[in-house]
């Protein structure tokens, strides 16, 4: 379960900022020249869905891996700018915050 979690975690993160690019292609197409909002209907709801399916999601790791308050408050923000998600989940995989119970800490060598 804590596996599974940690990988629809990090998928929802791209997902996010993903969804943040075609919705800023269709605020520019909607704002620019051509003046068409079908790119705002289709993207803005996605983009919506997205922005709450992450926030579930890290308050679901945060429990699972027993994140402190600060990086937990930090990646609720980064669903806010941009791509901002991208870079916390980068930072969180460097750090070690998105590991399972299976994988080590450093690799194992063996003894005898």
């Amino acid at each position: 379960m804590r596996e599974k979690i940690t990988r629809l975690f990090v998928a929802a993160a791209i997902a996010e900022a993903c969804s943040w690019l075609a919705l800023l292609i269709g605020m520019a197409v909607k704002y620019g020249p051509p003046g068409n909002e079908i790119g705002v209907k289709i993207f803005g709801p996605i983009h919506g869905a997205l922005f709450v399916a992450y926030g579930l999601l890290v308050l679901a790791m945060a429990r699972l891996h027993r994140w402190r308050l600060w990086p937990t408050l930090v990646a609720l923000a980064c669903a806010v700018p941009p791509f901002a998600t991208l870079f916390f989940e980068r930072w969180a995989a460097r750090r070690g915050m998105l590991r399972t119970a299976a994988e080590p800490d450093r690799p194992l060598t063996p003894v005898g």
